[in-house]
This record gives structure tokens, C-alpha cells and sequence, in this order.
């Protein structure tokens, strides 16, 4: 099932999300697009490596990487090229770091912006435009970017936590998109998601299409190359800040824009089947009728 948008209007311009996918198209299409093989000298010498490999080696989070502290030594590059997968502390003589200057750290917000090819940039780009758009709107634009990178990291320490001897790197923006998912469940349960299935188009509600994902990705496929733990890390963690905002006015009050602070909730997004009258309201605040979330 793919959506193809949302029923779901906003008040302003998401800067922050077309600022996302417009960096990380120009990744894929800059840095990620090197092709062949690169000769890359190491502490132990000289070393043949294809060049996106390299990239995401030497950029990407690596979860052996984040739960030593340290950069891949070369023993464990070696081993992974061998198509071990877990090769973390694979020698217990230590070699020196295949990129002695990477920070294993910073590689996490890295990570986020970096893709494994078109498909996988495509599909997380469309998810994000549809459902990052209305997080933005109602959270501004400072603290949409704080909640997507807080998302991002969340779900990068739910894979490590699950694969810590993993020396493959992480790479996708599913993660935090994936807690924007997790927010929009829980702040628009009801607004419409216009959705392609096979060759007809649905109008789904947001509660359905968001929690069957959810579900989804519990069946992946134990070979699949699909880091599925961090979306349920992310997912969970967009849920967690979703149901604490929900929860207290205050909170409304201390993190939504100003047309978002009134009392009461509309599940639907403003997408004209709740209370409010029209799906296309410009800038004004946003009214607020009977049906309430307390």
C-alpha cells in the first residue's frame, strides 16, 4: 500500500522538511554517486574497496562502531568484506582503525541523510513530504528539527541495541521518519490517507494505514537487508513525544505553534470530517468544536 498524500492542511510553508529531502537528494546524487573502486591507504597498508562502500564505512553509523567507541579497526573491515556481518572484536589482537579520523558519534546524525539507492531514497522521501509537513506546522520549524533528529538517533540505538556486534553500516532517513509516523498516529488518528493499492486508490484513515505499517514491520523477512528495529525504535519514540504533548495543555503550550495551542484535540487534522468546516483554512487558527481528545 503507498500513500500518495494526505487529506491533512497546514498553516505555513515546511521549510524544514523540503530542506531534508532536498539534502538528502543532493547526497545520494553528490557524494553517494562515486562508482568503481578506490585504493585507500590504512595504517596497515594499502587496501582496494568499492567507493560507495568506502563512503558509508567511513560517514555511516556502525553499531559495533557506536557501542566500542571507536572507529572499524582493519581486521574487522577485512571481515566484513569476508561477509561477516558481526565481526566486531572478530580478533583479539588489535589493529589499527581503517579511518583513524571518523567520529563514530557525529556518524549518527550523518547516517540519517544517507541512502542505499533510489528506491529506498524515494520511498523515504514521499513518507516524509506527506506526513513531515503537518509534524513541522505544528511543532515550528527549531523544534520539528530538534524531534526529527531526536527520532533519527532513537532509532539508530534501537538497531544497535539489538545488533551490537553488527560492523554493517546504517544507513536511511526511516528512522526519524518513522517517529514523524509514530506523532502523526497519535496527533491525527483520523485524518484521511489517500493510498494506491495494486491499481485502486483508497482514502484510509491515518489510525489504520500508520498501525498496520507498525505491524508490518515485525514480519520482515530475517535475511532482509531492512533495518526493521529502528523503525520500531523510531516509531515508538514519535509516539512516546506524541501521547506526553497530547497529554497537558501546558505541553501544547510550551511546544506547538500559537495556532495549535487552544484546548481540545482534533483527530483529524483539520481535514474538513472533524470540526473543521473547510480542509483548506489559510492561516487562520484553527477552531476547535465538540469532539475533543482530554
Amino acid at each position: 500500500m503507498l500513500p500518495l498524500k494526505d487529506e491533512n492542511p497546514t498553516t505555513r510553508t515546511p521549510v524544514l522538511t523540503v530542506g531534508i529531502i532536498v539534502a538528502c537528494v543532493l547526497v545520494w546524487f553528490g557524494p553517494q554517486a562515486a562508482r568503481g573502486t578506490e585504493i585507500i591507504s590504512t595504517p596497515a597498508g594499502a587496501v582496494q574497496i568499492d567507493s560507495q562502500l568506502r563512503f558509508s564505512l567511513e560517514y555511516a553509523a556502525i553499531p559495533c562502531e557506536i557501542q566500542e567507541g571507536r572507529p572499524l579497526e582493519v581486521d574487522e573491515i577485512a571481515a566484513f568484506n569476508d561477509s561477516i556481518d558481526e565481526g566486531c572484536n572478530i580478533d583479539p589482537a588489535t589493529t589499527p582503525p581503517f579511518f583513524p579520523d571518523k567520529q563514530v558519534w557525529l556518524a549518527m546524525v550523518v547516517s540519517i541523510f544517507l541512502h542505499g539507492g533510489l528506491l529506498h531514497l524515494g520511498g523515504n522521501m514521499l513518507f516524509l513530504w506527506i506526513f513531515g509537513n503537518n509534524i513541522e506546522d505544528h511543532l515550528g520549524h527549531a523544534r520539528f528539527a530538534l524531534f526529527y533528529l531526536g527520532g533519527g538517533i532513537a532509532a539508530t540505538l534501537a538497531h544497535v541495541a539489538a545488533q551490537p556486534d553488527s560492523t554493517v553500516p546504517l544507513v536511511g532517513a526511516s528512522g526519524a521518519i518513522a517517529a514523524i509516523m509514530g506523532a502523526y498516529l497519535v496527533w491525527f488518528p483520523d485524518a484521511p490517507i489517500r493510498t494506491l493499492v495494486a491499481v485502486f486508490i483508497f482514502d484510509i484513515r491515518a489510525r489504520w494505514y500508520l498501525t498496520g505499517w507498525f505491524i508490518f514491520q515485525f514480519f520482515t523477512a530475517p535475511d532482509s537487508s531492512v533495518a526493521w528495529v529502528a523503525h520500531v525504535g523510531g516509531f515508538m519514540f514519535g509516539v512516546a513525544i506524541g501521547l506526553l504533548v497530547r497529554a497537558s495543555r501546558s505541553a501544547r503550550r510550551g511546544v506547538f505553534t500559537p495556532e495549535y495551542q487552544q484546548p481540545g484535540w482534533d483527530p483529524t487534522g483539520g481535514a474538513g470530517t472533524g470540526p473543521y468546516p473547510h480542509p483548506h483554512r489559510g492561516v487562520e487558527a484553527p477552531r476547535f468544536g465538540d469532539r475533543h481528545w482530554h
